[in-house]
């Protein structure tokens, strides 16, 4: 969540760029949300056919780079705030004013981010209270990411390489945990790039955050290295997870998976279902 960013509340996938102290945006979503275009990569073909000069600098100003998606780290087309000045310069849109005040905004709140880490925290938050979540939803949400951080920070400390291998093992937890991969689990609630746990409800959640703080705990007690060791700690921590559902929904009655899902309706876009503890 810490690398999406809202404008209009529009999600905008981005990567903070250390050595620049810049943030790089994803390109299709940025002309997505300036020109409600439903194929924001053919209207980037055709800016590029009108614009000769921007398509010859295309390489120099929009680089390739690695982007977590609800999928894992993908490889997009990005822009930093420079860049996109420019390629603003070829859309002709009345969002484009207000689109350069909010990106001059979103840098200097980075900035005040690297200073005071808690306001990171702050503002994950009250992006999730304005698309409508629950403060109870928040918390729990909020602990989730914690202990993914924690996850990965083990991974990376272990030889695990980050993108596919992390792909990988999240996919074995969640096989474990809930006899779904996180691509099959976004079908059954119908989603295409939306981040999967923010569509979860509490207790599926919960099952996720025991399925990883699992993994966690068996991969530093068993001190698991490289891919193969950590693999068979994923799947161990994600049936811990797995066998705790299976329990749950065998005293209740009730399938712990659900198909409902968070997304705004067309029309009012606020949330089809306000997510409560």
């Amino acid at each position: 969540m810490a690398n999406i960013k809202l404008f209009e509340s529009k999600q905008i996938r981005s990567v903070w760029n250390d050595d620049e102290k810049n943030w790089y945006f994803v390109v299709e979503d940025v002309v997505a949300v300036l020109t409600d275009s439903k194929d924001p990569k053919q209207y980037v073909k055709r800016m590029k056919l009108r614009d000769k000069e921007l398509a010859k600098g295309w390489v120099q100003i929009v680089p390739t780079l690695l982007i977590d998606t609800s999928g894992g780290k993908q490889k997009m087309s990005c822009a930093n705030t420079e860049g996109l000045f420019r390629i603003i310069q070829s859309i002709p849109s009345p969002k484009a004013e207000p689109f350069k005040r909010w990106l001059a905004r979103v840098g200097y709140e980075r900035l005040e981010e690297i200073e005071n880490p808690e306001l990171a925290l702050k503002r994950t938050r009250e992006i999730y209270k304005t698309k409508g979540y629950s403060d109870a939803w928040i918390e729990k949400r909020m602990r989730s990411i914690a202990i993914r951080d924690e996850l990965t920070d083990e991974w990376k400390k272990r030889g695990v390489k980050e993108r596919i291998e992390y792909a990988i093992l999240t996919a074995e937890i969640s096989k474990a945990t809930f006899g779904l991969t996180p691509s099959q689990y976004r079908e059954v609630k119908g989603l295409k790039r939306q981040n999967l746990r923010d569509h979860m409800n509490d207790l599926e959640l919960i099952f996720s955050m025991l399925g990883e703080a699992s993994t966690t705990e068996i991969t530093r007690n068993t001190n698991a290295k490289g891919f193969p060791e950590n693999k068979i700690a994923a799947k161990k921590g994600g049936r811990i997870a797995g066998d705790a559902r299976i329990a749950l929904e065998k005293e209740s009655g009730k399938k712990v998976i659900s198909e409902d899902n968070y997304l705004p309706e067309k029309k009012t876009g606020k949330l089809k279902g306000k997510r409560e503890s």
